[in-house]
């Protein structure tokens, strides 16, 4: 599983004119599979994303894709993580740790 942290690198306002694109990017990952949850970060200074079942290599490539990366607007931050316990709704995500 992978926490995807979104920072702007530039002002909000060049992210709000890419907003719609963006959305459309996170609803076609959201269609796929890969993305599990996502929102903006309070204070807005970028967003969130937790996403699965795909490996970091492919995980990079969507994030490259992201309008948001594309236009120079944020940098990302991505952490991998072995999901070993979730809620409930989330079992289908749980992992094992590898050996």
């Amino acid at each position: 599983m992978f926490v995807l942290e979104l920072t702007y690198t530039a002002p909000v306002e060049r992210a709000d004119a890419l907003l719609g694109a963006h959305v459309e990017w996170l609803d076609a990952q959201y269609a796929a599979g890969v993305f599990i949850a996502s929102g903006r970060k309070n204070p807005r200074d970028g967003g969130v994303i937790l996403a699965a079942g795909v490996d970091r290599a492919e995980i990079e490539r969507i994030a490259a894709a992201d309008p948001f990366s594309v236009e120079g607007v944020c940098a990302y931050r991505i952490t991998e993580f072995h999901a070993t316990k979730t809620a409930a709704e989330l079992a289908p995500y749980r992992e094992q740790l590898p050996s």
